[in-house]
């Protein structure tokens, strides 16, 4: 019976299957879905996305994290499971905002039937791009399509050569920015060229461009505002900092629950290894420097969900969603992220059963 339902989805799918092929060609090629930018630009607020803040209640934002769905799955108890945890936290939380920090779905069947799901709640969502999205499905351009066609989707491709869905979400209040949202491509994999002259290979992050386009918003909304507004980034793999604050705060590499008398701020556990790039980036302290990130949220790893105050940023580990891919029991759900009238940003994960 699924394999007749999937059978009919990707025939009704059709044309939505074909559609970003079909604006390839009127466009002709990808670069025209994508801005220029240059760090001499002039930076306005015109050029983020912005959603107003209640000023009587706190701004939710509820962040769904590597569903990866495959195909296979989509109509089986996985999927449907799946599907019925997303409708049950945005019920329970009732969020002012989506986001999903990326390997939101592995097959084509399964990315369209997750954007249709969370376009139809009518709240607006910004997803970002996972090292495993364009796999399994058509490439990354298709489903970064799907998501930038989606009627209540924020995803913009972003400036060209940076990836997939750099964009700039501002929160504000009677018209004020009070808190900055970064979505940004960590990629897949790269090749690194050690001090030795050697190669590793390893998971891709960041890009120099992507730092530099970030150190221009972060400056161009603090000079638009006359202070440093207070923002979060949202990545799919993680800076090199969590295995670092991990190890502080746990007294080893080791995995498992942490050490309290080390870290009395930090909460959560690690159920595996920190999978960050072999070579760290720099954007670490270049956040530090800045003073405006105070949260960085990455997925990635599934059974990790620690959240530990490093160096003056909280780095948060988003809690799976969904049955798709590996998972631990008791271990998915959702992270709920609160911003107040102050900008100031916290988290916390939405446990769901199994």
């Amino acid at each position: 019976m699924a394999t007749l339902k999937l059978i009919l989805a990707f025939f009704l799918s059709f044309f939505q299957i074909l559609s970003p092929v079909g604006a390839l060609v009127v466009n002709l090629g990808e670069d025209n879905f994508f801005s220029e930018w240059s760090v001499t630009d002039e930076f306005s607020a015109d050029y983020c996305a912005e959603i107003e803040k209640d000023p009587d209640e706190d701004f939710t934002i509820l962040n769904l994290a590597d569903l990866q769905l495959k195909d296979d799955l989509v109509f089986e108890e996985e999927g449907e499971k799946t599907v019925e945890m997303i409708d049950n936290l945005v019920k329970e939380t009732d969020p002012d905002l989506i986001t999903l920090t990326g390997d939101n779905a592995w097959g084509t069947v399964a990315y369209i039937n997750l954007v249709k799901q969370i376009d139809a709640y009518g709240i607006p969502w910004a997803p970002i791009m996972g090292n495993h999205d364009g796999q399994c499905c058509i490439n990354e351009f298709w489903a970064a399509h799907l998501l930038f066609k989606a009627e209540n989707c924020l995803f913009e491709f972003g400036p060209e050569n940076m990836g997939y869905g750099n964009y700039i979400i501002n929160i504000t209040e009677n018209g004020k920015i009070i808190h900055t949202l970064f979505m940004v491509d960590t990629h897949d994999g790269a090749d690194y060229t050690l001090e030795d002259g050697s190669t590793i290979g390893g998971y891709d992050h960041l890009w120099d461009n992507q730092i530099e386009w970030y150190k221009w918003a972060v400056n161009g909304i603090s000079e638009i505002e006359g202070r440093t507004v207070e923002s979060s980034v949202f990545m799919h793999i993680p800076v090199c900092e969590y295995k670092d604050a991990w190890v502080v705060a746990n007294g080893s590499e080791e995995i498992g629950t942490l050490a309290p008398e080390l870290a009395p701020e930090a909460i959560g556990v690690s159920g595996e290894g920190v999978s960050c790039p072999p070579v760290n980036n720099g954007f670490f302290d270049v956040c530090k420097e800045l003073g405006s990130t105070k949260n960085i949220f990455a997925g990635h790893d599934h059974i990790n969900n620690f959240q530990i105050y490093y160096e003056g940023i909280r780095l948060n580990y988003m809690l799976k969603t969904g049955y798709g891919a590996y998972y631990a029991d008791g271990f998915v759900g959702g992270t709920v992220i609160s911003i107040g009238s102050d900008g100031a940003a916290y988290a916390e994960h939405i446990y769901m059963s199994n």
